[in-house]
């Protein structure tokens, strides 16, 4: 129960507007709500957020320095469309950083946490077999940070963001190949496995099976998905 406070008042919300659409637009990056090659307008997407221009291109400006948004010459933005090269040096990227956030994590998740992670493994698994890609990828992404925020080190925590950012869109291809049966994709995706380990506190077994999901899920977007012939 909160502390009653004197007056009976509750507490305002202090984060400004700016930080909110920022973390609005960083969540849609990560779990893949926009396409590689989707342009964005400061415009179109205040509209969406019920807010002005002016905190849309002051996120637009901190996703570019982060390589998450490139620039277009009219003023607007577009994610960017990497190389197959690029996509498998992040994806090198992410087993080093996810698998040691979810080893220094197992070691540190209690109860309650262990009870919200179980429940958006959960929630991952039924999206999968309900065939709702969109919904997917959102619970992916909130089942994998519900494990690396308890790794205890913020600075590893904004690398994968920042990461995340980056290939995040390019996630959407892990639908392909299983337009009929999205179910399938539980073949590729070792979650489950993470959880038993966590469960367990068998760090290693943790990092192994977050590695793998990472690993094969990356196999199966290269493999099916089309990457334009450039280097970056």
């Amino acid at each position: 129960m909160a502390d009653k406070t004197q007056f009976g008042l509750t507490a305002v919300d202090t984060v400004p507007l700016h930080e909110k659409v920022y973390l609005e637009l960083v969540r849609a990056l990560m779990s893949g709500q926009f396409v590689p090659g989707q342009k964005l307008t400061s415009r179109k997407l205040a509209k969406e957020l019920g807010t002005s221009d002016m905190p849309v291109r002051s996120a637009f400006m901190r996703l570019q320095a982060l390589r998450a948004l490139s620039p277009m010459p009219n003023g607007s933005v577009e994610v960017p469309i990497i190389s197959a090269e690029r996509f498998s040096q992040l994806t090198a990227v992410r087993t080093i950083l996810e698998g040691s956030a979810t080893e220094l994590a197992t070691r540190l998740i209690n109860g309650n946490n262990l009870r919200a992670i179980r429940r958006h493994c959960a929630e991952l698994t039924m999206a999968a077999r309900k065939g709702d890609i969109d919904d997917y990828l959102r619970k992916n992404y909130a089942f994998k940070f519900s494990i690396y925020r308890h790794c205890g080190n913020e600075q590893m925590i904004f690398l994968i963001e920042t990461v995340w950012m980056q290939v995040g869109p390019f996630l959407r291809n892990l639908g392909m190949g299983f337009e009929d049966d999205l179910a399938s994709i539980l073949d590729i995706d070792y979650h489950e496995e993470a959880v038993a380990a966590i469960e367990a506190q068998d760090a290693g077994r943790a990092r192994a099976a977050i590695v793998r999901d990472i690993d094969e899920g990356a196999a199966h977007i290269l493999q099916q998905a089309r990457f334009p012939e450039i280097r970056n």
